[in-house]
């Protein structure tokens, strides 16, 4: 592909993958609340999920998926359930009082800790292994040779690191950490009512 050809779809996935979703959301909440190390995990975590689903997509996994229902059921209950547990504990987090911290740190969490969380918000998402199927669907002829396949997947995947590297570090400087502080449970709340939304939908949106 060249580069007139790429950059337009590069831009369209940028907005795709800032816009903001579980994945994002799950960063978003663990860099205010637990720090830039946690939140870069949670990155790492997105992007290892994402390869997965480029990968898999490009193999035809999507379409295996397809055609055994009950696999995207169990994905779709698991990451429902995941996401009713993060929306659990923002909401335990909501109704905790508590004096302001001076740290901008509230809830220390490891960078393992939030890989596993920023892969499992991913993975248990079906649509994103069909988001990524869809995208070399429309973007690529039946016949494309295997480069074009390479080099639309790295060059999302690049956007994607990105963006979701720029979301850890923008929301776990200090001035936006502390401005968390300062309304803290509000946060809470907030993202307790986006997570379980966020379940909600899961379970309601089939793949067709």
């Amino acid at each position: 592909m060249t580069f007139s050809e790429l950059a337009p779809i590069l831009v369209v996935w940028a907005v795709g993958v800032a816009s903001p979703g579980p994945a994002i959301l799950a960063l978003i909440s663990t860099g205010l609340g637990a720090g830039r190390r946690a939140a870069l995990g949670v990155a790492l975590g997105i992007m290892c999920g994402s390869a997965f689903s480029a990968i898999s997509a490009g193999l035809g996994l999507g379409a295996v998926m397809m055609a055994n229902a009950w696999s995207v059921e169990i994905l779709r209950y698991a990451g429902a359930g995941y996401l009713l547990f993060l929306a659990l504990k923002s909401a335990r987090n909501a109704l905790r009082p508590g004096a302001k911290a001076l740290r901008p740190v509230t809830d220390p969490v490891s960078f393992a800790r939030g890989w596993r969380k920023g892969a499992l918000v991913h993975l248990t998402n079906p649509k994103a292994v069909f988001f990524w199927g869809s995208l070399y669907a429309v973007v690529l002829s039946p016949d494309a040779p295997v480069t074009d396949i390479v080099e639309l997947g790295v060059g999302c995947m690049t956007v994607s690191a990105l963006v979701v590297l720029g979301y850890a570090v923008a929301f776990s400087t200090p001035r936006i950490a502390g401005l968390y502080l300062s309304a803290r449970r509000w946060f809470e709340g907030a993202f307790a009512g986006l997570f379980g939304f966020a379940a909600v939908s899961v379970l309601l949106t089939r793949a067709t």
